[in-house]
């Protein structure tokens, strides 16, 4: 069976079984969750925009949002024959990609959406095994759910696979 990569959008998630890859593009200040689950060679990528779903008027999308895109991931992935117990997870992302006058809080949204994809990680007691973070720079990544490999790409600061 050839394996297909699978591109998924920001503000969306996906979940599929190996040979297949998921693939993200384009991640700025947003993140990318991969959950595994090694036995059942099972794996899932959400490309996370925002941090709580709470602070939003338009809550239409749960992708969009840390807290409910993993309640989202956790289920279609115990739905495709996961199991939450063996769930580990890899990040990147979350990068400052401009500087604002100031700095305040609601400006450093990379930063943001790394601590709350980590807090809602330990909400569901996930492991989170690997991480590429933070800098100012923007990464695509293809998750490899037959080895649970993530490569991240990145313009200028070379590649890597954690």
């Amino acid at each position: 069976m050839m394996a297909q990569i699978i591109q998924v959008g920001m503000a969306d998630l996906r979940v599929a079984k190996a040979p297949d890859k998921l693939m993200s593009a384009g991640l700025g200040s947003c993140v990318g969750v991969c959950l595994y689950d090694k036995t059942a060679k099972l794996g899932g990528l959400a490309h996370v925009m925002l941090p709580a779903s709470l602070q939003a008027k338009n809550v239409q999308n749960r992708a969009k949002f840390a807290d409910t895109a993993l309640d989202m991931l956790v289920d279609e992935m115990e739905k495709t024959g996961g199991n939450r117990a063996r769930f580990t997870a890899k990040i990147a992302g979350g990068a400052q990609m401009f500087r604002f006058a100031g700095d305040s809080d609601i400006m450093r949204i990379g930063e943001r959406n790394v601590q709350a994809v980590e807090e809602n990680l330990r909400r569901h007691g996930i492991k989170l095994v690997a991480k590429d973070t933070g800098g100012n720079f923007g990464r695509t990544i293809v998750f490899d759910i037959e080895t649970g490999d993530l490569l991240v790409k990145t313009i200028g600061h070379g590649e890597r696979v954690i």
